[in-house]
């Protein structure tokens, strides 16, 4: 643990030089992290840094390259969300760097993170079946986590989905399929399974409003769309604040 002094008050930093307390960021004490990282602090370089915290600040969670770049893009032109461009500001990596500036965690794909200690920092849910640690199918056993989801994402498949549904009490319709096939795409171009906010968000982008129907989406998957939806997908358990 170290310290740095910004206007007469000692901030705790980690080892790395990250925030102890995301709490204590200010910009002041952004403009000080980014002089120890090197940099000068520009219009531009507070762009990505104001768009980062505005994410964090809506999903709990700070965006991975892939969809800060997809909102860099959108905000500020396709020219600025380059790896050229965004390398250029933050020569150390803006997910690394312009997070320790920005006074948010390093994001993280799903396969970066621990599945097991995702499923313990989630609440254990009434409607989550107990799987206990596997279950047959179709002469496979088939290993799972506390919560549900799949301990290897290659035992997925839309007869075991099926399956998956019957333990939640639910039948899969074709509004469920395209809630399920959304997530899988959602997860193999970003890396992370979407939690509630961010699922709305795109599917309303991509699919139109009437898809992204927050009671429709609950009606659909009573236990949550994220949380119950990414146990059927066969994803791992979503990252931030899944299904409020």
């Amino acid at each position: 643990m170290s310290q740095l002094v910004v206007n007469g008050n000692n901030v705790n930093l980690t080892a790395n030089g990250r925030l102890a307390n995301l709490a204590d960021w200010t910009p002041e004490l952004a403009e000080a992290i980014a002089d120890n990282e090197g940099l000068t602090l520009t219009d531009a370089h507070w762009d990505i840094i104001d768009l980062m915290r505005d994410y964090y600040a809506t999903y709990n969670i700070p965006p991975i390259l892939k969809l800060l770049k997809r909102e860099t893009a959108r905000k500020f032109g396709p020219e600025r969300a380059t790896d050229e461009a965004l390398n250029a500001l933050f020569p150390g990596g803006v997910t690394y760097q312009g997070s320790k500036i920005a006074g948010l965690p390093v994001p993280m794909l799903d396969s970066e993170l621990e599945q097991s200690s995702q499923v313990r920092r989630t609440a254990p849910q009434a409607s989550t079946p107990h799987y206990r640690d596997s279950f047959e199918f179709k002469g496979r056993r088939i290993k799972v986590y506390p919560s549900g989801n799949l301990v290897n994402l290659e035992d997925w498949n839309e007869e075991l989905a099926e399956q998956l549904a019957k333990k939640e009490g639910i039948e899969l319709t074709e509004a469920h399929w395209v809630v399920l096939r959304y997530l899988r795409k959602f997860y193999f171009q970003y890396g992370i399974t979407p939690m509630v906010k961010i699922l709305m968000k795109h599917m309303g982008e991509e699919l139109g409003k009437g898809a992204s129907d927050r009671d429709a989406l609950y009606r659909l998957f009573p236990g949550g769309p994220s949380r119950q939806g990414s146990r059927i997908a066969g994803l791992p358990v979503p990252q931030g604040c899944i299904d409020d």
